[in-house]
């Protein structure tokens, strides 16, 4: 009997969640046994929300992919027959390139997200072989869209608040998000300062286990926390709690804020969102006489009408009050826009030749039924890292539009999801403890590597090697489309 052969290896979770855990993977016998948190991570520190319970049995669960398979019922049955590498990728190819010819690039169309957060493996992995083919470009705007302009144009490419200094804050508002839930690890740098003192306000329009938990719950309608923000900005310039040193020095617009912000009172702002006026006028007194005041927003504050409008409010409200002088002050959305890693380098914009269209992810359904007109109809579809029946709107519409049989499907997974239940060709991909990467977060300021410990089971390959071997069968010859897992990072 072999003696057993334990070791253990650096993991990143690469899931969609702006906590990005460090983690640590457990390997037996060159088998994945256990996954326990880092404790060593100064973000999140040991944790592990349930989604990694036994992560190892999502590696070897029965139903996992192991083989390419090809489908051979009605799309949608899941009929499916086991096929080789080589014949998958050459009817892939083929097909493509008969297509090419026939339409042109433009009638194939990739589709992914953050299914992984890896910079190799995730959403951006394929970009390079697709923009080196022309196909037709999709916008990923399934989440984070609006939030990330209206950053961008209010605040700047700026990472923000570091999440990790809101241990300072004396005035801590968490706005249009359940941290609790969904960013547990930020959560108990919030309780430990709310411990030392801190007043945690929490915007949100329900009852939610962060809202239980704050100092204050304020509850406006659905959709209108653009006029609560707009009712902050009248009060702090009517008030005279506006820094003007700051403003003088450091913004830019004040004029035209405070004309737009003139007439949105207290007493207007109740009317829409239901707050008495004057918790809205203590609210805004609270917040800019209680520094260092830090805001947290949630990705919730985008999915209303004039989303990210609301945002652009919430985000002038730091400068107006000189936030951004004090450590813990000012406000964090997605602290990515300082990290240090250059996603051009994978995606290769550009390869993508000029005039190649763009589709908004959240007209897939409609340009998969031609309802939205195309000058050259999709005739082929690749996902991978995403499942659009279960994740973009109106459904219905991108089932119809999947069941097309002229529309030659083909899916990267790790089971046989909701959409690649469609596919005419399903690749098996690989997981988190199978390759290496490095992982981004949309919530803390660290980048997590991500070791490659086991091998995947049966004849599961990493996204990239899939691209690889496609850019291959294809001809092209960029030099990227050579590099090992390695070399990209």
């Amino acid at each position: 009997m072999s003696a057993q052969i334990k070791k253990t290896a650096h993991g990143g979770c690469p899931h969609d969640c702006p906590d990005t855990c460090s983690m640590v993977y457990e390997v037996e016998n060159e088998k994945l046994v256990g996954v326990k948190g880092n404790p060593d991570h100064p973000m999140t520190r040991g944790g592990l929300c349930v989604k990694l319970k036994d992560y190892e049995k999502r590696h070897y669960h029965p139903d996992r992919l192991l083989y390419p398979l090809r489908r051979t019922g009605p799309k949608g049955s899941k009929q499916f027959e086991r096929i080789s590498w080589d014949e998958a990728l050459d009817e892939i190819t083929s097909k493509w390139k008969a297509i090419i010819e026939e339409h042109g690039p433009h009638a194939i169309m990739p589709n992914s997200y953050l299914g992984n957060q890896g910079l190799v493996h995730g959403l951006n992995g394929g970009d390079a072989f697709f923009n080196r083919m022309g196909a037709t470009v999709t916008e990923r705007t399934f989440c984070g869209e609006g939030s990330c302009t209206a950053w961008l144009l209010t605040v700047g490419p700026t990472a923000g608040v570091d999440p990790e200094s809101f241990i300072h804050s004396k005035y801590i508002v968490i706005w249009a998000c359940n941290s609790v839930s969904t960013n547990l690890h930020h959560w108990h740098t919030v309780k430990e300062a709310q411990k030392k003192g801190a007043k945690v306000i929490v915007i949100d329009s329900y009852a939610s286990k962060t809202a239980k938990e704050a100092d204050w719950h304020i509850a406006p309608k659905p959709g209108t926390d653009g006029a609560l923000a707009m009712a902050m900005i009248h009060t702090l310039i009517e008030e005279g709690l506006v820094d003007q040193d700051y403003v003088d020095n450091y913004t830019v617009g004040y004029a035209d804020l405070a004309e737009r912000a003139k007439d949105r009172t207290p007493e207007w702002a109740e009317q829409i969102t239901g707050i008495p006026a004057e918790d809205i006028r203590k609210f805004a007194r609270e917040y800019a006489t209680t520094p260092p005041a830090a805001i947290r927003l949630g990705v919730a504050l985008e999915r209303s009408y004039g989303g990210g409008q609301a945002i652009r409010a919430v985000t002038c409200l730091p400068g107006l009050i000189g936030a951004w002088r004090h450590v813990g002050g000012g406000a964090l959305q997605f602290p990515v826009w300082e990290h240090p890693y250059k996603f051009d380098v994978i995606s290769r914009p550009d390869l993508i030749p000029e005039g190649t269209p763009v589709v908004n992810n959240l007209q897939l359904g409609r340009v998969l039924t031609g309802e939205t007109k195309l000058d050259t109809p999709i005739k082929s579809m690749m996902c991978w890292n995403t499942n659009p029946v279960t994740q973009a709107p109106e459904t219905d519409k991108i089932i119809e539009g999947l069941k097309r049989e002229d529309l030659f499907m083909v899916s990267a997974e790790h089971f046989i999801s909701d959409t690649a239940a469609y596919a005419d060709i399903v690749l098996p991909a690989s997981m988190g403890a199978e390759m290496e990467d490095m992982v981004l977060s949309w919530g803390h300021l660290y980048l997590t590597y991500n070791e490659k410990c086991v091998e995947s089971p049966g004849e599961a390959i990493p996204n990239n090697e899939i691209f690889r071997r496609l850019a291959q069968r294809m001809g092209y010859e960029e030099e990227n489309f050579k590099w090992s897992d390695s070399e990209c990072l």
